[in-house]
């Protein structure tokens, strides 16, 4: 019976001396210690690198057509570097527009993930803090946007109107608002009774000082992690609205559109279409996997998880099997 009541605390001395030995990790230690989190940094860091510098270095090269370069296969260097991922049946170097893509492409997703991030987080913890009338309203303005599918909306009003990427980012932002709302909503309202607002409030603090000081620091972290994984989704919404031909219009390209315009191809020139195709999934996995970690990282009830050495792990290990 003794040594069923010192298992456990063989379990929390083991977190305990972790902690105590490596102290408060930064954020930096913690992704390197995580291998799958830190090759989703390199390479969401590598495609952020291409979409700003990229198109200055080749942006000619993705225009220039060269009909004795029509449909050249991939990986061959007899071609040069610039056709080292193949041509496109006008002779354009597809490493070239896929970089001058990549530019495109986060120009629409990194705009609308941050302004529905904006919007629906200040609206969601003003209208969590204050309930009331102000929570039925807010909530039910989100509930009659979630009631049509964003995609589907997004395909109607870029049909009425002419398809832009000012158009996409806006209709995409617009329908990801209520996700962002209903979440800082959740959040703010349960902060509202912790002890630390209570505190603040009877000092005469005003609510808005309270929600800037107290409530917004905390439920960041938990937004960030969110705009992480809507960043995948509107990616992707606007690949299948460039594939629908509503979305991004020639002469821009985007992955989507590049997938689009080499379906016709697929018999003869496979990759004019797998090759942005496979961009978008890896882009889109790696921000997953780093959402993922961001979830970890951010809580502090779990973030312990990622301040063990290896050592730690199976001692750790070890104590949670006997346990069991």
């Amino acid at each position: 019976m003794t040594q069923i009541q010192e298992k456990p605390a063989t379990q929390k001395t083991v977190k305990a001396n972790a902690t105590q030995r490596l102290g408060r990790p930064s954020m930096f230690s913690m992704l390197l210690r995580d291998k799958f989190a830190t090759v989703a940094a390199v390479i969401l860091s590598f495609v952020i690198l291409l979409a700003v510098f990229g198109p200055v270095l080749m942006g000619e090269l993705a225009t220039k057509q060269n009909l004795m370069f029509m449909n050249k296969e991939p990986f061959d260097l007899s071609n040069g570097w610039a056709y080292i991922l193949g041509s496109d049946s006008l002779g354009r170097s597809m490493l070239a527009r896929m970089v001058v893509a990549t530019q495109t492409t986060l120009l629409v997703a990194v705009p609308a993930v941050l302004i529905a991030l904006l919007i629906g987080s200040l609206w969601g913890v003003w209208a969590g803090y204050h309930r009331g009338r102000r929570e039925s309203i807010s909530m039910r303005i989100a509930d009659i946007i979630m009631s049509f599918p964003s995609l589907l909306l997004a395909v109607v009003v870029l049909f009425v109107f002419s398809p832009s990427a000012a158009n996409i980012v806006l209709i995409l932002a617009i329908t990801r608002i209520p996700i962002y709302m209903r979440t800082a909503r959740a959040e703010s309202a349960e902060l509202q009774s912790r002890t630390f607002v209570d505190a603040a409030r009877t000092f005469g603090t005003k609510p808005n000082a309270i929600i800037a000081r107290h409530v917004i620091p905390v439920v960041t972290p938990t937004l960030l992690t969110l705009a992480t994984l809507e960043f995948c989704f509107v990616m992707l919404a606007e690949s299948s609205l460039s594939f629908l031909g509503i979305g991004i219009q020639p002469p821009d390209v985007s992955w989507g559109l590049m997938v689009a315009q080499g379906r016709q191809y697929l018999q003869t020139a496979w990759w004019l279409s797998i090759l942005p195709g496979l961009a978008i999934v890896v882009t889109a996995v790696a921000a997953n996997m780093l959402a993922a970690w961001m979830r970890i990282a951010t809580d502090p009830a779990q973030r312990w998880r990622l301040t063990l050495d290896k050592q730690t792990k199976k001692s750790l290990t070890t104590v949670i099997k006997d346990t069991k």
